[in-house]
């Protein structure tokens, strides 16, 4: 029996989108922490950018830092390049990166929903096509980050809920389309987690307070408590677990 730990990421390449910050970055802290070579990219934040790196090479191998939308084809492209010129392979995608338009479904144009959609849904086709190249006969794993939007209806929240609700559906599918690669494909959704994407909220502390009111386990969810939820699925523990939601809410989501 092997006395290597199933958490043990020594010599894995992962790439956590938006992972200079929030969710992102301590998922990449912790993936990091437990021995995986860490490729992030940002967007706009170059601040945030160079914290996260501090932070990432502080407890595991030096990560590697792309600046890159997600939405944009050409920059998946250029992002992977980067990987592949660096890494040679990849063995954990995980896809985080995520932004929306908040507005009420009926006052959403055209272009708030394609970006919306672009971004948190569509993004996840052309990041896993090129991980998937990247992962070959190893296999590997592939983590998308939702929301309890995904299934709730939650004020301003439609276009990113949708987006969610396409995501985790993607998963399914890539899931069982990979599945005989070796490559396992699942979510993780999480509650209401305070991070700096909830500030774009207009009702940010109704969310907060509610979510703490409704959760039975006292406390809101945290960016650690779905990276460790993370993982969970990128590890050996979670080898037979393809194409499910992990729901990471304090049990929120079961109270009537």
């Amino acid at each position: 029996m092997s006395d290597k730990s199933p958490l043990d990421l020594t010599g894995k390449y992962a790439l956590v989108t938006g992972g200079s910050r929030g969710i992102g970055r301590a998922i990449s802290k912790l993936l990091a922490s437990h021995g995986a070579t860490v490729c992030f990219n940002y967007l706009r934040n170059r601040e945030a950018a160079k914290e996260a790196f501090a932070e990432i090479a502080a407890v595991g191998p030096e990560p590697l830092e792309v600046r890159a939308n997600v939405a944009d084809a050409a920059h998946v492209d250029r992002l992977f390049d980067s990987i592949g010129e660096k890494f040679g392979r990849l063995d954990i995608l995980v896809s985080n990166a995520a932004l929306g338009v908040l507005k009420p479904v009926t006052e959403l144009r055209e272009k708030d929903w394609a970006w919306t959609m672009d971004i948190n849904a569509r993004a996840l086709v052309k990041l896993s096509k090129h991980s998937i190249e990247l992962m070959g006969d190893r296999g590997g794993s592939i983590v998308g980050v939702s929301s309890l939007g995904s299934t709730r209806a939650i004020p301003f929240y439609g276009a990113v809920g949708a987006s969610k609700a396409a995501l985790e559906s993607l998963v399914r599918h890539l899931a069982i389309e990979n599945a005989e690669k070796g490559i396992r494909v699942n979510v993780v959704s999480g509650g209401a987690v305070d991070t700096d994407a909830l500030k774009f909220f207009p009702n940010r502390e109704e969310i907060l307070s509610e979510g703490l009111k409704r959760t039975p386990a006292g406390r809101l969810v945290t960016p650690e408590d779905m990276a460790d939820a993370v993982l969970f699925l990128v590890s050996d523990l979670a080898k037979m677990v393809h194409g499910q939601t992990l729901i990471v809410d304090g049990g929120t989501s079961i109270v009537a």
